[in-house]
């Protein structure tokens, strides 16, 4: 395990732990679900609950690669049928200075990670960290947790997100009243855009010589309002404007609606980019 802070052994006796004893009773083996990469996306059951999935990751992590493949099946095998799982991974910098620069990392991953710790309790945060709905946090590698979080999660009904593309490239955004906020917080709306089938071919740092490949890589995270919990919901147009090295076909815009003391999520829906 690969911590920004604590002890590798104290981790390591927890990974091994998780492994062990947290594997869904009805897993025995490998899971069925868990298929190599390459396997057919499978789109979520009809009617399923949007539950949002995110990943804070580095290249430079030699325990991140497990986790970042765990993602990618969450997001295109579905296995939970309550749930429509939405994937994010967001890469965090602190690992840049030992020995590899993560070509995705940046410091609002970082931010946004320590904004959870903060709301976990101070918790330290670390590589890989898995975080379900805002609400659950583990180590991102543990597949026995991540289907029960998801499980919970998709269990509660949401408000719906309603999003559409109009011309010029703005997307719009409707959010039905938020009849599951706390009272006295703001919930926060905002856009995440996402690449899926990114690689890298790591040169040095813990994970040299390794090919590594990713899904839901965020590109860009932008604050798009605040939502009235009151009757008439949220609605809005912002103007997405992909970057040049983006590849379009693979683009997802994801709008979540967080609390932003508890840093639960609300809402989430997601869209396909679609072609100029």
């Amino acid at each position: 395990m690969s911590l920004r802070t604590g002890t590798v052994t104290i981790l390591a006796v927890v990974v091994l732990f998780l492994a062990l004893v947290t594997r869904l009773p009805w897993m025995t083996g490998r899971a069925s679900w868990l298929t190599p990469a390459s396997a057919t996306t499978k789109p979520p059951a009809a009617g399923s609950t949007p539950v949002l999935v995110e990943l804070f990751t580095s290249e430079g992590c030699s325990s991140c690669p497990p986790a970042d493949a765990l993602l990618m099946r969450l997001g295109r095998t579905q296995p939970v049928h309550e749930a429509d799982v939405i994937v994010l991974e967001e890469h965090v910098d602190y690992w840049d200075r030992l020995g590899w620069k993560d070509p995705f990392s940046s410091r609002e991953a970082t931010a946004r990670q320590e904004d959870y710790g903060e709301a976990f309790g101070g918790h330290q945060v670390y590589t890989p960290q898995m975080v379900v709905d805002g609400y659950a946090e583990f180590v991102g590698s543990a597949e026995g947790v991540a289907l029960r979080a998801v499980l919970a999660a998709g269990a509660a009904p949401k408000p719906a997100v309603n999003l559409s593309w109009a011309d010029g490239g703005k997307l719009t955004i409707h959010v039905e009243p938020l009849t599951n906020a706390m009272h006295g917080d703001t919930p926060q709306v905002v856009l995440a855009v996402a690449e899926n089938m990114l690689h890298s071919d790591v040169k040095q740092g813990e994970n040299a010589g390794r090919a590594l490949d990713h899904d839901g890589v965020v590109r860009q995270l932008t604050m798009v309002g605040k939502a009235d919990t009151g009757p008439n919901g949220f609605s809005s147009t912002i103007a997405v404007r992909p970057a040049h090295e983006w590849n379009l076909a693979n683009l997802r815009a994801v709008v979540f609606v967080q609390e932003r003391r508890s840093r639960h999520i609300l809402a989430a829906a997601e869209i396909p980019f679609r072609a100029a």
